[in-house]
Order: C-alpha cells, then structure tokens, then sequence
C-alpha cells in the first residue's frame, strides 16, 4: 500500500530514468495514482515495455521521451515537451544514476567529469528547466534521489558517494531558492535496493543476507519501497516539507 493523494491525480508529473528500477517502479506509482506521468530515459527496450506493460491499466499511459541526461540541450527540451503534452508540470523527480563501481586508483579525470555528470549535474539543470513550468503553475514539488551510500565508507565508489552527497547540498540550495515560488524540494536516500540490476551486477546472496542483518526491517527492500515516500514528498500531505532528506533503508545500523 502507498496510501491515497487525490491532489496528484490529473497532475504532470517527469521522473528521470523511469525506464527500469527504482524509476520504473516510480512511474507506475504515480501512474496508477491518476497523475500525467512523462519519463526520461536512455534505455529504449526497457521504457517502450514499460509503457506497454501500463497500456490499459491506467487512466493516462505514461509518456516517454527519449533522453540522453548528459546533453542539456537535450534534457531541456525533453522538459519543454513534456510540459506542453502534460499540460503542466507538478512534480520533477530526478532519479536517474548509475552506481558503477571504480578503483580508487584507476580513476582518471574524465572518468571522474563522466560520473559526476551522469550522478549530479542533470539533477540541477532539470530542476532549473522545470522551475518556470512550476512557478506559471503556482507551485510544485522536486524530489531529488541521492543514497545512503555515502554514509556507509564504501571505498568502491568514491565518485558516486560524492555525487550523492552533493545532492544533499544541492537540496538545501534548491529549497531556499524556490521556496519563495511554492516550489518544494526534497531527498530521499534508498538503502540497499534489490533490483534486477543491482542483483546482476553487485548484490549476491550473501551481500543480501549481510545488509538484511543490518537493517532493522529483516526483509529486502524493493523498489516499490521507494513509490510510497516518493508519492507523499510530492503530493500536498507534505505541503509544509522543504529541504529535507528521507532515509528509506529499513533502518540499517
């Protein structure tokens, strides 16, 4: 259960990476929740089944727009257009990332300006893109997805981790700014998160077993663990919440 936000129903809604994971679970949350839901992702195979796993299934079927978050030019007219099909834009979650792992030693500059740009950047330049959409609408929700890795000394992923936590930072900045113009901005730090990704790539069973035992909640988190919190930052249950962050890794010690 995600609980009920009737406000979002109707509402234009754009979740970056949306094609699989946690975005995909994302946008078939604010799908099934009535909201006009326009996704950005690389990854044409996983979106265009996507959308046709949710043909039928919801009063609006999700819009798709293919995006290379990396070209800004790109990303902002992928915002401009999806603004105009919605009819508006209530809600920008920037959930796109890609946690690859990188040595320490091995890392060169470019590698580093690679991770950052595909971990960081886009996340401002998406909330600077949606902003005037929001304002001509009188408001509006950002919710931005870092991680609770850069709290864990994870010695893997130093690019990452600092891109993740820049976006602590870029949250506070973002919700001071925009506050004045109605426009709330939130973030939400997922744990250890089992997609089908995460399992093919880093996570096996005895990592799972190994972080299970460090959480409070002795059961794997899901992706869809993160449609609920995400649902509630952008809907007016949450009106009065800005510059904030939300951990949902059932309670890791």
């Amino acid at each position: 259960m995600t609980g009920r936000y009737p406000d979002l129903a109707g509402q234009g809604v754009i979740v970056t990476g949306g094609g699989s994971g946690i975005g995909a679970a994302l946008v078939a949350g604010f799908a099934a929740a009535g909201a006009c839901v326009a996704f950005l992702d690389i990854a044409e195979v996983e979106s265009r089944t996507l959308v046709s796993e949710l043909d039928g299934t919801v009063e609006h079927l999700p819009l798709y727009i293919r995006t290379d978050l990396r070209d800004i030019a790109a990303l902002r007219m992928a915002i401009d257009t999806a603004a105009v099909a919605l009819g508006g834009i209530r809600v920008l979650v920037n959930n796109a990332a890609r946690d690859d792992r990188h040595d320490l030693d091995a890392v060169e500059p470019d590698d580093w300006d690679e991770n950052q740009t595909v971990n960081l950047r886009h996340h401002f330049f998406a909330a600077q893109a949606v902003a005037p959409h929001m304002r001509k609408g009188g408001g509006g929700a950002i919710i931005n997805y870092s991680s609770i890795a850069f709290l864990l000394n994870m010695g893997e992923l130093p690019g990452y981790a600092a891109a993740k936590a820049g976006i602590i930072g870029l949250t506070k900045s973002l919700a001071g700014r925009l506050g004045p113009d109605g426009i709330r901005v939130n973030a939400i730090l997922p744990g250890m998160v089992l997609t089908e990704r995460q399992k093919r790539l880093w996570i096996d069973d005895a990592t799972i077993a190994g972080g299970i035992d460090r959480q409070c909640l002795k059961r794997s988190l899901v992706a869809e663990d993160m449609v609920g919190p995400t649902l509630f930052l952008a809907s007016d249950a949450s009106a009065a919440i800005t510059a904030q962050t939300l951990i949902v890794d059932g309670g890791m010690l």
